[in-house]
């Protein structure tokens, strides 16, 4: 992944509400959940959750897809994964005390990433 897509998804994630939409969204699995039912959850209205929908997935981070007359939103582990990635890249410095914690983190997200049957790895 380049610096600036990591910028630029870095940046759509430095806002509160759109923080807690992607956090919503990595939680509900690869299947998503309509736009009614994230403003609901969140209790935000329609037209900020669809200002913040929009430059999440500018960003790369979530995609859309209809269903009917909903539109379901998902947030996309690839690119997520690949923000992690890039940020993780040169960790440690060869002193791997200072990553045996985010290892630990990625090892119980390992654990609930294998628990759903659909969810890239």
């Amino acid at each position: 992944m380049d610096r600036q897509s990591v910028v630029t998804s870095l940046s759509a994630l430095a806002h509160g509400g759109r923080l807690d939409i992607f956090r919503l969204l990595v939680k509900a699995g690869p299947d998503g959940l309509p736009a009614g039912e994230i403003a609901r959850s969140l209790q935000v209205m329609p037209n900020a959750l669809s200002a913040n929908l929009k430059v999440l997935s500018h960003a790369g981070l979530i995609g859309s897809r209809r269903d009917g007359r909903s539109i379901i939103y998902a947030a996309d582990y690839s690119a997520m994964s690949n923000v992690l990635g890039f940020l993780m890249e040169d960790c440690c410095g060869g002193d791997a005390a200072i990553c045996a914690p985010l290892v630990d983190i990625a090892a119980r997200s390992a654990c609930c990433a294998a628990d759903a049957p659909n969810m890239p790895a």
